[in-house]
């Protein structure tokens, strides 16, 4: 648990005092810049000035919470504005980067409590051979705020790679083993997506890590609390 704070810290600090893109994965895997600038050269826009249409719905699947009880994906992308990222703990590069941003969010919506009390996030892995309910919680231990305010922060994994198969399909995210289990970087191959889902179960916008900045993702959530989705006139764009 205390060496999960001590690499938080660690990367907090390489990143504010270098904000330059961490290394892709592997350079024969999929391209990806590995991380989100903190500078804008244009203001973000006003929360509730543009449209978020409902990409399609979100997807259910079986997964374990952080006590290994069983549930459907689904119970935690309804009744609330999600963020749902997929990482692995073993990740060496892009996962410890992207969960920093998500930590990022939770500090900021624990600034507004009526905010924060209106959604939650979700970090599911796609590595469940290692990634066991108790790792999920030890890691979630290094990671999860414990103001009473902060929103919730679910830790979950799937029970085998078969019920985990049909979850990563239906989210498009692509995970593949390297041939070189102790290679740099972690065992797998994968690209970084996040999700923000509407408490009807609806995907709004779909995440890049460039694009998952903490700044930008709360704008996005006040958007869909003015805008519940009534109006999904506009084509989608992800971003």
């Amino acid at each position: 648990m205390r060496g999960f704070a001590i690499a938080r810290l660690a990367l907090f600090v390489t990143l504010c005092a270098a904000p330059v893109a961490a290394p892709a994965h592997d350079p024969h895997g999929p391209k990806q810049s590995a991380g989100p600038g903190t500078g804008y050269a244009f203001p973000l826009p006003e929360p509730g000035s543009y449209l978020l249409p409902a990409i399609r719905s979100a997807a259910g699947g079986s997964v374990l919470d952080e006590s290994g009880r069983p549930h459907d994906l689904m119970e935690f992308l309804r009744g609330r504005i999600t963020v749902l990222a997929f990482l692995y703990t073993r990740c060496g590069d892009i996962c410890p980067t992207a969960t920093l941003q998500m930590s990022r969010l939770q500090d900021l919506a624990i600034k507004d409590r009526q905010l924060a009390g209106r959604m939650h996030l979700v970090s599911m892995s796609f590595d469940p051979d290692h990634d066991t309910p108790s790792a999920m919680a030890e890691y979630a231990a290094g990671w999860r705020s414990t103001e009473a305010d902060a929103p919730p922060w679910h830790f979950l994994t799937a029970p085998d790679w078969a019920a985990l198969a049909p979850v990563l399909a239906a989210y498009d995210q692509a995970v593949d083993a390297k041939p070189d289990p102790g290679a740099a970087g972690g065992p797998l191959y994968h690209i970084f997506r996040a999700f923000l889902i509407d408490p009807s179960g609806r995907i709004r916008n779909i995440y890049s890590l460039d694009f998952f900045d903490p700044d930008l993702v709360l704008t996005d959530i006040r958007t869909l609390t003015i805008d519940p989705g009534e109006d999904d006139r506009r084509m989608p764009t992800e971003r």
